[in-house]
């Protein structure tokens, strides 16, 4: 048996000719459905809600029927809402079904982006907000006053060095550190 590449079965037109075949079949089947879908509609539609016959009536019976017509439209609308909360209820169960699946495969959860907070969002994170203190950390260090010293200006580096050479310029620092 060797393992070159396999001959195919059908040539490149047949394959094409029998694709063109199956979707000129599903264009048909896609239009035959969406007239059965419409023609169903109808159906539907004229059993459920007979066309209305307003002529000769009177005053009081066309009352009655628009009473009619909204105790329909009433039972028709709550119907509907019944529909729409158990539907927005399921689309809840399958998000947190599907975030279970997803936690028990163990995906990896994406690296967080670090976001700077200020203290008051850190303290509101761990406190109550109502009874949030604002606290300004920078206005409760302690504060530290730096002296400054008090030097003479030297104009010509020469003349200092020159001054301070031997023990008369140990003696001058000396006296100055005091």
């Amino acid at each position: 048996m060797s393992e070159g590449p396999r001959k195919p079965k059908y040539s490149a037109t047949r394959r094409l000719h029998l694709k063109s075949k199956l979707l000129k079949k599903a264009a048909s089947m896609l239009v035959a459905e969406r007239e059965e879908r419409k023609h169903e509609k109808e159906r539907v539609v004229n059993e459920c809600f007979p066309p209305l016959a307003l002529s000769g009536l009177s005053v009081q019976e066309l009352q009655d029927l628009c009473k009619e017509l909204h105790r329909k439209i009433d039972v028709v609308d709550e119907a509907r809402y019944d529909i729409e909360v158990k539907v927005a209820k399921n689309d809840i169960e399958i998000q947190t079904l599907n975030q279970k699946i997803i936690g028990l495969k163990g995906a990896k959860r994406p690296n967080l982006k670090r976001v700077k907070k200020t203290t008051d969002d850190m303290l509101g994170a761990s406190i109550d907000s109502s009874k949030l203190m604002k606290a300004d950390f920078k206005a409760n260090l302690k504060t530290v006053k730096k002296e400054e010293d008090k030097r003479e200006e030297v104009t010509d580096w020469r003349k200092n060095v020159e001054a301070m050479s031997g023990m008369e310029g140990r003696k001058k620092l000396f006296n100055a550190a005091q």
